[in-house]
């Protein structure tokens, strides 16, 4: 089978994902969701000149002095008139400036005795808030392929919108293979372990957006596993374990019964060599990932991860951080090698720490891991202090 590169994998499989069709929802649900259209404000924001402190709306040219009072303007209730020489409105922060005033007071400056008001000297637009400060009417402020964050919800939010376009969910079907697998709370055989990978990918497909779904009491036979896959009602088909070439391993056999063109038969990685890529006679897409929950899990990052972000619209290259190395590294071997790792911290940046014990079958050690540290090809070894590249995982604290 030939080898990609992660690089060369990762770009043929993004390749198949065309962006979803776009479907409109409420502004209140879109958290989590990508932009199928650009979002665009109504009006200007804010949409008049306003105080930025509680004081006291003037015109500087009659600062310093003593002014006649003459009104209020609070946020919601502005003051109507014009202000005229020698005359100070009461204002609170956000209020609209009255007409005439070109400055704001704050109230710790000022003295107030019965009607009116002492002030120190003032500048125009001191205090004061331009209307289409923050943007003008007409302005893009959210991107087609943008993902929604409250942040960002609260921005369109302030642009007039009650509803927003997005990418309907990619549709995932999780299919996990192996007769050694049970789930709990069933009674593992001797020769049996707990189900520790499909539940945890599911959460994570859903985290990054998707609509997942497990296949669950699939015979390890391959008329069982072809059927579980030709009724699966998914855009895109992720096998857990089966994708080797070993006598127990039907995923592929059973993928090309279904027609499958491979996009990517195997990927030069550390670990993963096994994952797969292809296009099902139907036009389904289908991942196979290895075993290993970890194997599994670092190749979800790679490759799932951003297959869900292009269906999206959505940028879909990892978002690298460089930092030092904890502790020296020996020379890696021919493949790419990502590195569960623990990152630091401290005043001069970022310093990562690579768990010693790498197996891919060591959940414990992945669950701990808030990093993957990423060794090129034949890279040589390195020293304690290096600059080296690493994938921050997405965890909860």
């Amino acid at each position: 089978m030939k080898l990609l590169s992660v690089e060369a994998a990762r770009a043929a499989m993004v390749a198949e994902a065309q962006p979803l069709a776009a479907e409109t929802i409420p502004l209140s649900a879109a958290v989590g969701r990508v932009l199928a259209h650009d979002v665009s404000a109504v009006r200007a924001q804010p949409p008049f000149t306003n105080s930025a402190m509680d004081g006291w709306a003037v015109r500087a040219a009659d600062t310093p002095g003593s002014l006649a009072i003459v009104g209020e303007s609070a946020a919601g209730h502005g003051y109507e008139g014009v202000l005229a020489a020698g005359q100070a409105i009461r204002i609170f922060t956000g209020a609209a400036l009255p007409g005439g005033a070109d400055s704001v007071v704050i109230q710790e400056n000022a003295t107030r005795e019965g009607e009116q008001v002492s002030v120190p000297k003032a500048a125009p637009g001191d205090n004061i808030r331009d209307a289409g400060k923050d943007f003008q009417a007409g302005d893009v402020l959210l991107t087609a392929g943008t993902r929604i964050d409250p942040w960002r919800l609260s921005l369109a939010a302030s642009a007039g919108r009650a509803e927003l376009g997005v990418r309907r969910k990619l549709r995932i079907a999780i299919l996990s293979t192996g007769e050694e697998i049970v789930e709990a709370p069933a009674t593992p055989g001797p020769f049996q372990i707990y189900d520790s990978g499909s539940p945890a990918l599911q959460v994570m497909c859903e985290a990054w957006g998707a609509q997942a779904s497990r296949l669950s009491g699939v015979r390890d036979q391959l008329d069982a596993v072809v059927e579980a896959m030709r009724e699966a009602e998914a855009d895109l088909i992720v096998t857990v374990g089966g994708a080797s070439v070993g006598d127990h391993d039907l995923v592929r056999t059973a993928a090309e019964a279904l027609g499958i063109q491979y996009r990517v038969e195997s990927v030069a990685v550390r670990p993963g060599k096994p994952t797969f890529f292809g296009v099902l006679a139907d036009g389904r897409r289908l991942l196979g990932l290895p075993g290993n929950p970890a194997s599994a899990f670092v190749c979800a990052e790679l490759f799932l991860k951003p297959l869900i972000a292009a269906y999206g619209g959505a940028p879909h290259q990892p978002r690298m951080a460089s930092a030092r190395l904890a502790e020296p590294l020996a020379a890696n071997g021919p493949r790419e090698h990502w590195m569960r790792a623990k990152l630091t911290y401290e005043a001069g940046g970022i310093t990562v720490h690579p768990y010693r014990d790498q197996d891919s079958s060591l959940i414990t050690v992945f669950a701990a891991a808030d990093a993957l540290l990423v060794r090129p090809p034949s890279a040589p070894a390195s020293a304690a202090g290096d600059l080296v590249e690493v994938l921050r995982l997405d965890r909860a604290g």
